[in-house]
């Protein structure tokens, strides 16, 4: 299935969310689609790291919506 996964910033003061990543993917399942916005939390070359993320379909249903974990991201990185 194709799904679009969006990376984002948040805004503590009022929860505002700008997208700083955008990536289109196939993946087989929502477990696929989870590992592939992991490798590219770390591979993506985004102005800031992302703090949440949403997996949607083509038609825009939402599948998964989560924070990212910046110990995470950060971990593969100089």
């Amino acid at each position: 299935m194709r799904i679009v996964i969006e990376f984002y910033r948040t805004r503590d003061a009022d929860d505002a969310h700008a997208v700083i990543g955008r990536e289109t993917v196939e993946v087989d399942d929502l477990d696929s689609a989870v590992g592939a916005a992991r490798l590219l939390v770390q591979s993506l070359n985004m102005p800031q790291d992302p703090d949440s993320m949403t997996i949607t379909d083509a038609d825009g249903k939402i599948h998964y919506c989560g924070i990212i974990d910046t110990e995470a991201v950060n971990e593969g990185r100089p």
